[in-house]
């Protein structure tokens, strides 16, 4: 069979190479054409634009991106029509994926979604278009099943992707690993500061702010494959190292870490990492975004999934060099640090065992 396979984000490209592994395992004849990153390119298949070309962050940022932006899906549309594919599987990135699924639907192509956008926090009327061309939802957070019935939508719950791509990690060496990357002999604490030029910047000028408070632990930024290394130089010197493509080797090297809000904070937390998930956006685009997101309590994945605070959330201006100090010397060590791991272990027996991938594969084979 033809597969097309757009992910336009990390965590998409991560989704999308299990994905891919599976489709493959079951359908060795397959022919998949994608757009995605690095891990979806390692399986095998075409790559047709690079989810670096694609990612803008923010309301601004994608306002000033809008040509670009209506180019690429001009551009997959004309692609999607050339190439002629059974099947589209659409992951996640619902601003462009939506618009493709019409166009798909239109052309008589079966359209899947997996990984659904989290219509559930805002643009919940979305939903509509799901249900008009989307041949088959399917969900990775147990409460998002609950949430499509609700809208007489049937979708089926897989399991988390990132269950698989966990499970299939070796063991490691710490020692080994510090050696390996220059590190020395303290403690880690981990920096995930995000995957975009922007964002980055950002947040690691206030995560690094710590250092004084933590002179017996070193700083390791967990970097971007979207990013070139030269672009985290500036931040490196005796105690501030930078790891590339090592981000799961990271985290499980480390005593706790500080996370940008997004896919990274539930990783974090199925590695098993104390963490303090952050978050700080222009003044403009979150006040848009807190007029537009429903009632959602918590930005990160483990807290919404959880339905209470497991992991401090420090949002906008509660985002200081204070609060930070404050939140990481209770996950590195006493009570709260016992807590955030005891917690953890409930979040992954909600999320369900390993094999969403395989899953996922076998509802799209039985179409």
């Amino acid at each position: 069979m033809k597969y097309y396979i757009i992910a336009g984000e990390a965590s998409g490209d991560l989704h999308g190479s299990n994905l891919m592994k599976a489709l493959l395992q079951k359908d060795p004849q397959a022919e998949i054409r994608f757009w995605g990153g690095d891990l979806m390119n390692a399986q095998g298949g075409t790559l047709v634009k690079h989810y670096r070309d694609l990612a803008f962050m923010g309301f601004l940022e994608v306002a000033m991106n809008l040509r670009t932006i209506l180019n690429n899906i001009k551009f997959c549309k004309e692609d999607i029509k050339n190439h002629k594919p059974d099947i589209l599987i659409l992951i996640d990135y619902p601003g462009f994926n939506l618009r493709i699924a019409r166009f798909a639907k239109e052309l008589g192509i079966k359209v899947v979604y997996y990984i659904s956008p989290q219509l559930w926090a805002w643009k919940e009327g979305r939903v509509e278009i799901i249900k008009k061309y989307v041949d088959e939802m399917m969900v990775i957070l147990p409460f998002e099943e609950d949430f499509y019935k609700g809208h007489g939508v049937h979708s089926h719950f897989v399991g988390h992707p990132l269950l698989d791509a966990i499970s299939s990690l070796k063991d490691i060496n710490i020692d080994g690993f510090k050696k390996e990357n220059g590190l020395n002999e303290k403690e880690i604490i981990a920096l995930l500061p995000g995957s975009r030029k922007q964002e980055v910047e950002k947040m690691l000028e206030i995560m690094l702010s710590v250092r004084p408070h933590f002179k017996n632990y070193q700083f390791v930024i967990a970097g971007a494959p979207s990013l070139p290394k030269e672009f985290y130089q500036k931040y490196v010197d005796d105690n501030v190292h930078f790891v590339s493509n090592r981000t799961y080797d990271l985290l499980r090297c480390s005593k706790a870490a500080l996370v940008t809000s997004g896919t990274a904070t539930l990783e974090t937390a199925l590695l098993n990492i104390p963490e303090v998930v952050c978050y700080r956006g222009s003044k403009i685009s979150y006040a848009i975004a807190k007029r537009l997101v429903k009632n959602i309590k918590y930005i990160s994945l483990v807290n919404l999934i959880m339905d209470r605070e497991v992991v401090k959330e420090l949002i906008q201006t509660d985002l200081n060099t204070k609060n930070l100090v404050e939140e990481l010397h209770k996950i590195i060590d006493g009570e709260k640090r016992s807590q955030v791991l005891e917690d953890y272990s409930l979040l992954r027996e909600k999320l369900g065992g390993k094999g969403a991938s395989e899953k996922a594969a076998e509802v799209i084979l039985n179409m």
